[in-house]
């Protein structure tokens, strides 16, 4: 079965290592969301992936875990690549952590921006959808506009051009229908066994995604886990904190690759 999944391969000039990194990208994003950290990391083959209902990929009903899992797997089957470093933010980190019940074999690393594996039961993304259809329903086609209408539903400028990235021609790229009918599997966990390779978790110092009474659940899960908190950074923390997110990523894999 070849893979359903858009993505894109960057590969370095001078191959310094042999696994390649793959990025996946959180809930409402694409393959670019992460492209900050792929810009860094020029010393390995990077791999970027839209996730199914995001950017070019294709949209399902079936948004849940252990189906996204799947989708890398798939594509990790279709490119040949017998291990694989997995870098995730928010939603793609609980994919990343998904794939180790499935193939913990060829998993080298794991790193987990700003989620635990948990159940979130705080709904945070419901203006964020209230927005996102407003658009819809005003038949917008203009960027503009659609960001004028949305700064009267959302009052963070930032979370408004990031959405703005998937409205091209009047449309959202995302599957806002379905990632609204799906959003409790989105927030939802299903607990993984445990996978006992190194696993790092860059935490933002102002998020709330990853709690202290979190460290229970995410130690019998993941024994190895190692985490690194960003101070000044919220849940986006590799956009606001690059710099310091790269230096931690570079810290952490040349420590395990060497």
């Amino acid at each position: 079965m070849a893979t359903l999944l858009n993505y894109k391969i960057t590969q370095p000039e001078t191959r310094l290592h042999t696994t390649p990194i793959l990025l996946i990208h959180g809930l409402f994003g694409d393959m670019n969301n992460l492209g900050m950290i792929a810009r860094g990391l020029t010393d390995y083959t990077v791999i970027q992936v839209d996730m199914r209902n995001h950017g070019d990929s294709f949209h399902s009903d079936e948004m849940n875990y252990s189906a996204m899992a799947q989708d890398i797997i798939v594509l990790l089957d279709d490119l040949n690549i017998p291990e694989v470093t997995i870098i995730g933010h928010s939603m793609g980190g609980k994919i990343a952590m998904k794939v180790t019940e499935y193939i913990p074999e060829k998993i080298k690393n794991l790193i987990v921006i700003d989620v635990a594996p948990v159940a979130y039961n705080v709904h945070r993304h419901t203006e964020i959808f209230a927005a996102l259809n407003a658009v819809s329903d005003a038949n917008i086609t203009d960027r503009k506009e659609a960001a004028e209408l949305m700064r009267t539903i959302l009052d963070e400028e930032f979370v408004i051009q990031f959405l703005l990235k998937s409205f091209k021609q009047g449309t959202w790229k995302f599957n806002v229908a379905t990632l609204q009918d799906r959003y409790l599997e989105i927030i939802d966990w299903q607990d993984v066994p445990t996978f006992a390779k190194p696993i790092l978790f860059i935490i933002g110092g102002e998020s709330e995604y990853v709690r202290q009474e979190d460290q229970a659940l995410i130690t019998a899960q993941f024994p190895k886990a190692t985490a690194k908190v960003i101070a000044g950074a919220g849940h986006w923390v590799h956009a606001q904190k690059t710099d310091a997110v790269l230096r931690t990523i570079h810290t952490f894999l040349d420590k395990h690759n060497s």
